[in-house]
């Protein structure tokens, strides 16, 4: 299951406490305080890491915690630290307050975080031993760990983003393009859920695709999926605006393009700022000429950024390929 908004309790751990303790031993006549510190709790660390890529293990998980120091001994021994609780997250992942306030976004692998610092642990009677008072008899509490409220939402890091209607064929073209198995199927919305991929360029670099559940008209008044997962390509390098072209739907490539820009827009305007692509896709059927030619002379753009395929049948996906590696 894709989960990518949590909200969790964090608890980090408390100091161990502090403990009155004195020496007593053979053929010493004199004794003296010998309690130990109590151990330092435990923090709250989230540690971003690039093969998770969901946050599918926080779904169940409200509260978390962690480890409490132990208490000091006699002796002078310091009680064990607790353990840190390192959360991981994938990258992308953006630390929210109460108030939807962002406290960190995750961009890079391995980043790490302390969002709750663990509690210092209480001192034992030997380390108030002073010239003046040689027996103390106090000790102190180790203090509480921080604590937080905080909502985790995540923003996928992909390089290409798909974005078209229902049924444009986004969900073929990925496994296509990236070889992996999606579902696919004839009716709408069978795309329910973010997917993500790759294709490898010659230098073996890595570039991330990520297909969306598709957008319909009205989607910024919550229609269909409404606006749910488009934040999923609000950080891509390129968009790939995939357009039915055969008009089986009884909507035209034209038509579909002004919708889908006009949607995008209303959610973040500086996304139709970036690089783009016009996937004209299902050009194998009988009336897609017609569309495609009605689309050119609608919108007068570079022919180098329309690009023409099939993706049920592979034609022109190689060429599509070579030019998502040229511009991402």
């Amino acid at each position: 299951m894709f989960v990518d908004r949590v909200t969790l309790d964090l608890v980090a751990g408390k100091g161990g406490n502090g403990v009155v303790a004195w020496r007593r031993e053979k053929y010493i006549p004199k004794g003296g305080p010998c309690g130990g510190n109590g151990g330092k709790g435990g923090s709250v660390i989230f540690e971003a890491d690039a093969q998770v890529f969901s946050l599918e293990w926080f779904r169940n998980r409200r509260i978390l915690k962690a480890e409490n120091g132990q208490p000091g001994g006699s002796n002078n021994r310091q009680g064990r630290n607790g353990k840190d609780l390192i959360l991981k997250v994938p990258c992308g992942t953006l630390v929210k307050n109460a108030k939807g306030e962002i406290l960190h976004d995750f961009t890079e692998d391995k980043q790490q975080w302390i969002i709750c610092k663990g509690g210092r642990g209480g001192r034992g009677n030997d380390s108030f031993k002073t010239s003046t008072n040689r027996a103390p008899n106090i000790c102190t509490e180790g203090t509480e760990g921080q604590s937080s409220q905080v909502e985790l939402e995540l923003k996928l890091i992909a390089d290409v983003g798909l974005v078209g209607f229902p049924n444009a064929g986004k969900s073929t073209l990925i496994s296509v393009l990236a070889d992996v198995k999606v579902k696919i199927a004839a009716y709408p919305f069978t795309t329910l859920q973010p997917n993500l991929g790759y294709i490898e360029g010659p230098d073996l670099k890595r570039i991330f695709i990520a297909d969306i559940p598709g957008i319909i008209e009205g989607a910024h008044r919550n229609r269909g999926l409404g606006f749910e997962f488009l934040r999923h390509i609000e950080r891509t390098k390129l968009l790939l605006f995939v357009l039915d072209a055969s008009g089986i739907d009884g909507r035209t490539p034209s038509d579909d393009y002004r919708i889908l820009r006009s949607e995008i827009s209303t959610y973040n305007p500086e996304m139709l700022e970036r690089p783009y692509l016009i996937v004209l896709n299902k050009m194998d059927a009988d009336e897609s000429a017609e569309f495609c030619q009605q689309f050119r002379k609608e919108f007068a753009l570079e022919s180098s950024r329309i690009v023409e395929i099939s993706a049920m049948q592979g034609d022109g996906v190689k060429e599509l390929e070579e030019v998502i590696i040229r511009m991402a």
